[in-house]
């Protein structure tokens, strides 16, 4: 039997084990359980005294770790098999999205406050950055502990001021980022000037900026899940995205693969979000954003809720790209609206079918989306908006895309 600490917020809450034939298994300690405030690591792991166990436990814990490309490389790098979610935690849980980390026992989390950090200069930066293909979230890096779900190439860093640095050990990262992959070129302007336009049309996004290391451009994120004291004191806050919610594990996040409807996310923001009318009716115009932008890939891994102070509610939206930039990228939803097949020919008669499927209200769905189209075009024209993308000709090529998109559907609802 192996074991592993879990931690929230420094504070340990239960064991993860895995036992001689490899099944996981996350018990809650009896000193969480029974305090009077104590919260549960999932909605797929409710608070009780007994253990979950297999693939009980199993979608949360692996959600917490990167995709299968990355994930392979790291398990080799560090001489482990890719499918052994434990001995990946083991090895590189420490720093984790949301407040939850994983250490072996007898190794103590740092104290409130500490910080340990390596500060990088630019030469540095950019020889970390152009490894990362082949070392990602520098696997096997003495003293490196990082995990984050998702296949893009990433890097956790501390950045205050003009100053970045390698959170160390168990230390909080305040900042994403994420290096252009050389197969798709012109993807960080794409993003930047989606999450720039959503912020604009009144989306809940974190901070995006374009950053050069090198000559390789990288979309610097700060991160959403972490707040940051006038001391300079990082507290982590912790979330779960909705696969992990849902208990479906991460190679599940797509429809297509058994991964959530657009119904489960509904009815479990309707049963679980502290304020489900203000969080479904922005979850709606998350997904009105993502179809209007082209955007193939929202998928369950990339809808989260935030856990603070007793609130359950759903995060700001993340990762809003026009895939259809990239023709030869899948056009299939990855939760489908109604029937639509293809995110390049959704219309109003699927938003309508996907309204009855959730027990939304038309009228109000379609309020939504006609505001919404407005706001897009019109935010299109904003000088910040046009900027954000720092590529006039990605802009010109991406925009004309989304406005095409918004134009259309808005006429189809007059």
């Amino acid at each position: 039997m192996r074991r592993l600490i879990v931690y929230l917020n420094g504070e340990p809450i239960g064991t993860l084990d895995q036992d001689d034939s490899g099944l996981l298994g996350f018990r809650y300690g009896p000193e969480w359980f029974n305090r009077p405030d104590a919260v549960p690591l999932s909605r797929s792991l409710p608070l009780q005294g007994e253990p979950f166990r297999g693939k009980h436990a199993r979608p949360f814990f692996a959600g917490i770790l990167p995709d299968e490309g990355p994930r392979r490389k790291i398990a080799s790098i560090l001489g482990i098999s890719e499918r052994n979610d434990f001995a990946m935690l083991e090895r590189i849980g420490g720093e984790c999205a949301g407040a939850v980390s994983l250490l072996p026992e007898g190794v103590a989390p740092p104290a409130a406050g500490e910080l340990r950090m390596r500060e990088l200069n630019e030469e540095e930066l950019q020889k970390i950055i152009d490894e990362l293909p082949r070392r990602p979230l520098m696997a096997g890096e003495e003293g490196v502990r990082l995990s984050l779900a998702g296949s893009q190439d990433k890097l956790p860093v501390v950045i205050h001021g003009s100053s970045i640095a390698l959170p160390l050990g168990n230390t909080s990262s305040t900042h994403i980022i994420k290096p252009e992959p050389e197969r798709f070129p012109g993807l960080v302007a794409t993003e930047a000037l989606c999450m720039t336009l959503a912020k604009a049309v009144g989306l809940n996004v974190p901070l995006v900026a374009i950053r050069s290391v090198g000559r390789k451009p990288c979309i610097v994120v700060q991160r959403y899940d972490r707040t940051i004291s006038p001391d300079g004191v990082i507290t982590r806050i912790h979330q779960e995205d909705f696969c992990q919610a849902l208990g479906l594990p991460p190679e599940r996040k797509y429809q297509q693969e058994g991964g959530p409807l657009l119904r489960d996310c509904i009815t479990m923001l309707r049963e679980w979000s502290t304020a489900p009318v203000l969080d479904i009716r922005d979850f709606l115009d998350g997904l009105i954003f993502n179809v209007l932008i082209g955007n193939a890939d929202a998928h369950g891994k990339n809808y989260s809720l935030l856990y603070r102070g007793g609130d359950r509610r759903l995060s700001p939206f993340y990762d809003l790209v026009c895939t259809l930039a990239w023709p030869e990228l899948s056009k299939t939803p990855a939760m489908k609206i109604g029937h639509g097949d293809s995110i390049e020919t959704i219309t109003a008669a699927h938003w309508k079918e996907m309204t009855q499927e959730t027990r939304l209200g038309w009228p109000m769905a379609r309020e939504r989306m006609a505001e919404l189209c407005q706001k897009t075009m019109t935010a299109l024209r904003a000088p910040n908006v046009h900027s954000a993308a720092g590529d006039d000709a990605t802009f010109e090529r991406v925009a004309r895309i989304i406005e095409e998109r918004a134009s259309s559907l808005f006429q189809s609802l007059i």
